[in-house]
């Protein structure tokens, strides 16, 4: 199984695999062009560390990922662009106790948009494959 280390980058658009780490940061490849950047430490967020605010919990974004791959059958969400009400309905559906006041239409609409990287680069199969794996892993 490969091995995912995938982040957001401040101000940059898309997701990136994370390929080495400097003394300053890191150098990571874009999903989307396979163009190498590199970034300070303080700007990178993995997906790994992100959660979603639920009127009870916090959610794991793969859970979230993995919600709307069971819904599309593993095929390409809505358009990320679409206006914020029909963004929020369909978080809704995928995550129907999700917390309006915390959740903006800003990052709904990064869900989407990383869950349709992870999908058109063919990797959101072996990425979800890999963090249910790691979950076992941790509650054994």
């Amino acid at each position: 199984m490969k091995d995912f280390r995938i982040i957001s980058i401040a101000g940059k658009s898309g997701l990136y695999k994370l390929l080495t780490t400097t003394k300053s940061g890191i150098i990571a490849e874009s999903l989307k062009d396979n163009k190498r950047v590199m970034a300070p430490f303080t700007n990178i967020s993995a997906l790994d560390e992100i959660a979603i605010y639920t009127v009870d919990e916090e959610i794991p974004l793969w859970q979230v990922f993995k919600k709307i791959a069971e819904k599309e059958d593993y095929k390409p969400a809505i358009d990320h662009k679409s206006d914020k009400n029909t963004l929020s309905t369909y978080l809704k559906e995928v995550l129907p106790d999700y917390d309006e006041e915390r959740v903006y239409p800003s990052h709904i609409k990064k869900i989407v948009q990383w869950y349709n990287i992870l999908q058109d680069t063919g990797i959101l199969k072996d990425f979800l494959e890999q963090k249910e794996a790691e979950n076992q892993d941790d509650k054994a």
